[in-house]
């Protein structure tokens, strides 16, 4: 038997050049600072991730520069849930959206709006 830990520090959350340049857009357009990055409990799988502009992170938020000009904050109780997604900006057909690839996600939902663990 093993125990794995989570170290805080080690949590990668990556962005596409895609992604970057849309929440770039959406974050100059907007009164916001911050872009924030959580997991609710909703959906049809049981998670749903949720991206809200702020005007400060939380208090128990980690940040994680996603590029130099870029900091994305995570909130502190899902970090174990999401280290490692990748996030990109996808365009299919006439609907834009940002897509999470998040190895920890054991099923999703047929509509992709939601995930379990």
């Amino acid at each position: 038997m093993s125990v794995n830990t989570f170290d805080p520090k080690a949590l990668r959350v990556q962005m596409s050049d895609a992604a970057v340049s849309h929440v770039a857009r959406q974050l100059s357009s907007s009164p916001h600072k911050v872009i924030r990055l959580a997991i609710k409990e909703s959906g049809c799988s049981g998670y749903m991730y949720e991206l809200e502009y702020a005007d400060a992170p939380e208090p128990d938020d980690l940040q994680i520069q996603v590029r130099p000009n870029l900091d994305l904050y995570v909130c502190g109780q899902y970090l174990p849930i999401i280290h490692d997604t990748e996030v990109d900006y996808v365009t299919e057909g006439l609907n834009s959206y940002l897509r999470f690839k998040n190895p920890n996600a054991q099923s999703e939902c047929g509509c992709g709006e939601s995930f379990s663990i």
